[in-house]
Order: C-alpha cells, then structure tokens, then sequence
C-alpha cells in the first residue's frame, strides 16, 4: 500500500502487477518482512530488477550469484551475503522486495 492505494499481491506476497513497484512499496514489504532496507539491500534490488529486464524472469540464486559477481564484483558474490541481507531464501525475499515475481525454481 503506497499512501491511500492499496496495491494486489498474490498469496506469497508477491505483486501481482510488476508496474505497481515503486521504492516506497519495496519499503512497506521490507517491513512487513522485518528488515531494513539498507544501501546493500537496494544494490542487490536494482540489479535484480536490471536481470528482469535483460532476461525476463526473476533468477534462483545460482544465476543470481553469477550475475552479482559479474556487476558487483566477487566479494558480494557469495550465499552467505546474500543470506545476511536477505534471509534464508535470498532470491524469493530479493525478488519480492524488487517487484518480481517468484523464481521459477524456489520451493
């Protein structure tokens, strides 16, 4: 919900209309999930949203890795990082709070 709009997610919280995404909405699922966004947190989003864009579809985490690694540089390219930042499922919640849907291959 971004000021008086309500906006549609599907049962797993995620956004049913990617053109609903805006920071403010990654911020209220941010805190619905109990995290902070912090600048890490939105370098990992921006770029998540960048794959979506060249590739169209939301990564699982072994691309997702490969491509931080490529844009980020290696000592971010790493699952433990990601889990620090995002949790348990790092590619769900990223992908989630970056608008997208859910990986295709995420349990």
């Amino acid at each position: 919900m971004t000021g008086n709009k309500r906006i549609p997610l599907d049962d797993e919280g995620y956004l049913e209309q990617l053109s609903d995404w805006q920071p403010e909405v990654a911020e209220q699922m941010a805190e619905k999930e109990g995290l902070e966004l912090t600048e890490a947190h939105w370098e990992v989003i921006h770029l998540l949203r960048r794959f979506y864009q060249e590739f169209e579809l939301s990564p699982a985490m072994r691309p997702l890795v490969k491509y931080i690694g490529l844009n980020l540089g290696k000592e971010k390219a790493k699952s433990i990082y990601l889990m620090q930042l995002f949790g348990e499922s790092p590619a769900k919640m990223a992908s989630k709070l970056a608008g997208l849907p859910k990986p295709t291959n995420c349990l």
